[in-house]
């Protein structure tokens, strides 16, 4: 019923960029707010970057100045573009949908591998 369908990861060399992209269906796209998490090996998932469905942008530390987090209502898609990346950058990156007013309507993709390596 409601997917979230997460693409453009791969593999890259440091310094590289990605744009990662997360389509969405079932859901009314412009009352969610949404997120980019990402989890690497043996380590926590974590927040990388979220963009509200009527609010401010927001990064984690590690990705300031590097990661652009974007949508298109019109497409019903998030977007993050990657540049300057680095090896501790690899990861499942995966995206979030919050209902802005019934946050236990949450929804998640099933991720895409990013893989940063010389």
């Amino acid at each position: 019923q409601v997917q979230l369908v997460e693409s453009g990861g791969g593999l890259v060399q440091p310094g590289g960029s990605l744009r990662l992209s997360c389509a969405a269906s079932g859901i009314r796209f412009s009352i969610y707010n949404m997120a980019w998490y990402r989890q690497a090996p043996g380590k926590q998932r974590e927040l990388v970057a979220t963009i509200p469905s009527g609010g401010t942008t927001t990064y984690a530390d590690s990705v300031k100045g590097r990661f652009t987090i974007s949508r298109d209502n019109a497409k019903n898609t998030v977007y993050l573009q990657m540049n300057s990346l680095k090896p501790e950058d690899t990861a499942v990156y995966y995206c979030n949908a919050e209902n802005r007013i019934l946050a236990s309507y949450n929804y998640w993709g099933q991720g895409t591998q990013v893989t940063v390596s010389s």
